[in-house]
Order: C-alpha cells, then sequence, then structure tokens
C-alpha cells in the first residue's frame, strides 16, 4: 500500500504549477477541467514518481493558519548541502524562509519555506536512517 497522491487546492493553479515545475522538475499532466462542477485540476509528478495534485473550483474559503488538517509536503532534496542551496534560493527569489535550515529532533535536517499561496514546504534530507526507522516503528506501536 502507498499514498498514490496528496492533492492541494489553489486560487492559481497555473501559478502554482509553474512553481512546482521551476524549482522541483515537477511534469504536469494536462489540465483536466469539469465545466459543469468548474473543477480543474494538474497532477504534478516529481522524479521519485511521487504525485500532487494542485486543484480549483468556485467557491473555495480561504485558509486559517495552523487549523486542523494537512499541515505541510515535506520534499526530499538530497543532502545537507542542498537543503541549503534550495533556501537560498527561495530566500533570493523573494519566498519567506520561515525556518531553518536547522537540525531536527526526529533526525532531519530541514529548511521551511511558503509556495506562493502560502502552503508550507519542508526541505528535508535524513541525518540518521537508523534513528528515523526506529521513530516510524515506535509511531506505529511495533
Amino acid at each position: 500500500m502507498h499514498i498514490e497522491h496528496v492533492a492541494i487546492y489553489a486560487e492559481d493553479i497555473e501559478k502554482i504549477k509553474a512553481f512546482y515545475e521551476k524549482y522541483f522538475n515537477v511534469t504536469s499532466s494536462d489540465l483536466y477541467h469539469n465545466q459543469k462542477t468548474s473543477f480543474k485540476s494538474y497532477f504534478l509528478t516529481f522524479d521519485s514518481g511521487s504525485r500532487m495534485e494542485v486543484t480549483t473550483k468556485k467557491f473555495l474559503s480561504n485558509r486559517i493558519a495552523e487549523s486542523l488538517g494537512y499541515a505541510h509536503i515535506a520534499i526530499a532534496v538530497g543532502d545537507k548541502q542542498a537543503v541549503d542551496e534550495y533556501a537560498e534560493r527561495f530566500v533570493k527569489d523573494g519566498y519567506p524562509l520561515l525556518n531553518g535550515p536547522r537540525t531536527t529532533g526526529d533526525g532531519y535536517y530541514e529548511a521551511v519555506i511558503q509556495d506562493p499561496e502560502g502552503n508550507l514546504i519542508e526541505l528535508t534530507t535524513t541525518l540518521d536512517e537508523e534513528h528515523k526507522n526506529r521513530e516510524w516503528v515506535r509511531g506505529f506501536g511495533s
């Protein structure tokens, strides 16, 4: 079993699609548009095969910061140097660096940025695979 894809609502899916294409080298599906419901979406595929659907439709409500539900997407970018380089690139391009780069207590080195619509993205690398596996198993009660 695996997660097939994760979806995010966006006001401007063209802007979000361009952001992920530019920074994360995703490939995009053709636009799907349901004329009846006004639903539109793109599937963005990362080099690893992971997929994210960016969607929009009429009458979406604004997000409330730090509310229940999905919190962020974490994208593994390589090693610590890659996390630092990505963070610097986002700051240089005018995106806010909200946290880090830093070492976390659960075995990651990460920086947190926002996409053009405020969705949180963790730029990550795993520091200690053994530590991460121990924590993952403990989290599932094994």
